[in-house]
């Protein structure tokens, strides 16, 4: 299910916009949230293949001040991850490399809770994200990358239907002054509706074992 309110901007995505999941929901982040988000986000284990740690709060708060600076610009739309049956928050997940010109953006700045790795709080996810790219804002494609080295997560975009590209070498520049390489992926709108199938599928079985 999906809710779309209007806004006056320019902007591509409409804010406020609310996905919601089986299992979570997607909600806009405010700065309101940021004291939940960044409890949720202390466990350094989360930030092993990120630019940064964002455990650390002064870190945390250069992130998502600039996010939703992002966002009033139309660069990037961030959303917290609610998980309905335990009520609390996550994680987080955003649109971003947004161009409206070219139909295309990026799924990118995930991250959950370590206790909710390899459950149904992907799959669940990223279907609501790609069903409001390709379904309400028409995307003709979707990206997606992660460290070139981040296995779990190289199979975790795989699962969701993810095409592997390559790697883009030594493109971001890490706090620690180290550069980080990282694998591209990508969904084509052409490609969705076999996409969609089958992470329902992988969705439903999940929330089978989960239970």
């Amino acid at each position: 299910m999906l809710i779309n309110k209007t806004h006056t901007s320019e902007n591509w995505i409409p804010h406020p916009t609310f996905l919601h999941g089986e299992i979570v929901d997607l909600i806009p982040l405010e700065e309101s949230h940021f004291d939940d988000l960044h409890q949720a986000a202390t466990d350094k284990r989360i930030w092993e293949f990120y630019p940064g740690d964002w455990s650390v709060k002064e870190n945390f708060l250069r992130v998502y001040k600039g996010v939703l600076n992002r966002r009033e610009n139309g660069e990037e739309y961030p959303f917290i991850i609610y998980h309905k049956s335990t009520t609390k928050i996550i994680g987080s997940t955003r649109l971003m490399d947004i161009v409206k010109r070219d139909n295309r953006l990026e799924i990118g700045g995930t991250w959950y809770l370590p206790e909710y790795w390899a459950t149904a709080v992907n799959f669940d996810c990223k279907l609501a994200l790609l069903n409001y790219c390709f379904e309400v804002l028409h995307t003709n494609r979707v990206q997606l990358k992660t460290q070139h080295d981040n296995i779990r997560s190289r199979k975790a975009i795989e699962k969701i239907g993810g095409i592997y590209e390559g790697v883009i070498r030594q493109h971001m520049l890490k706090d620690d002054g180290s550069y980080r390489s990282s694998a591209y992926f990508s969904i084509l709108k052409e490609e969705w509706e076999e996409v969609k199938m089958k992470l329902t599928e992988r969705l439903k079985a999940k929330l089978t074992i989960d239970q």
